[in-house]
């Protein structure tokens, strides 16, 4: 099945590729689109340019930072909620508000506060935390009354109620918020490198591209901003997923603890 799948995927990004071919050929004008062959022929060169690693680096370390980040507070703040009622009052108008705001204003309003340099993290940060928050606080609160009870019986320790039941519980929300959120930071983080344009960073390098209306570069950074977030979100679930196991088999040890 999962051949299969991915023979109808590569299908759909031929097929998208030649629709972009096509478009780009009636177009004719290479400043509005540039062919899909353009694109690739100047990402083989593209990697030649000065700077071209540093500011890889720069956004991925920046957006990486902030979605860590935002992750982190998420689950803690979560935690918190779950136990005392005061904390979740106290943080629904900021997650609201967090929300609710285009993301373009809250890049303006803290080009203010913050120096060019970190107004990726921040903005990565924001986007993510109340989405992870909001995911792993009803993780918790869909209580499993059995597995609580059992856990009461046989007076499980604190790490093995986290470790069994606690975490295979969370783990569909936390797993279904991360890749969500992964995306979301990288489309967000870069947008705030375009507006604040901080030097040495991939939107930089997207707003030179844009002001000399080089269509392929611009073109040419955004497949590799796809390929940087797509990458990224591959290797952060495969490590989240090793580091919270599989559901089924936690679920099932229990069964032999006493």
């Amino acid at each position: 099945m999962d051949y299969k799948k991915n023979i109808q995927k590569a299908g759909a990004v031929l097929i998208a590729l030649a629709f972009w071919q096509i478009l780009s050929m009636v177009i004719n004008q290479r400043i509005l689109l540039v062919s899909p062959i353009e694109v690739v022929i100047r990402m083989c060169t593209i990697w030649k340019e000065q700077g071209f690693l540093a500011s890889i680096w720069f956004t991925f370390y920046h957006i990486t930072a902030g979605f860590l980040s935002g992750v982190t507070l998420g689950i803690i703040f979560a935690v918190l909620a779950s136990k005392f009622n005061i904390v979740e009052n106290l943080l629904w108008p900021w997650m609201i508000t967090i929300k609710s705001v285009p993301v373009a204003s809250f890049i303006v309003i803290c080009l203010i506060w913050l120096s060019v340099q970190k107004l990726s993290i921040f903005i990565s940060f924001l986007i993510v935390l109340p989405v992870v928050y909001q995911n792993v606080l009803e993780g918790l609160k869909t209580q499993d009354v059995k597995m609580k009870e059992m856990a009461d019986v046989f007076k499980l320790p604190w790490y093995k109620n986290l470790k069994y039941i606690i975490i295979p519980k969370l783990r569909p929300f936390i797993i279904s918020a991360l890749s969500v959120t992964c995306g979301m930071a990288w489309k967000a983080g870069v947008a705030a490198e375009i507006i604040g344009v901080p030097e040495g960073s991939i939107g930089k390098m997207l707003h030179n591209a844009k002001i000399y209306l080089a269509t392929d570069d611009l073109l040419a950074w955004t497949v590799i901003i796809v390929i940087l977030s797509v990458l990224s979100e591959k290797i952060f679930m495969f490590i989240v997923k090793k580091l919270l196991g599989d559901n089924a088999k936690n679920r099932n040890n229990i069964k032999m603890i006493k």
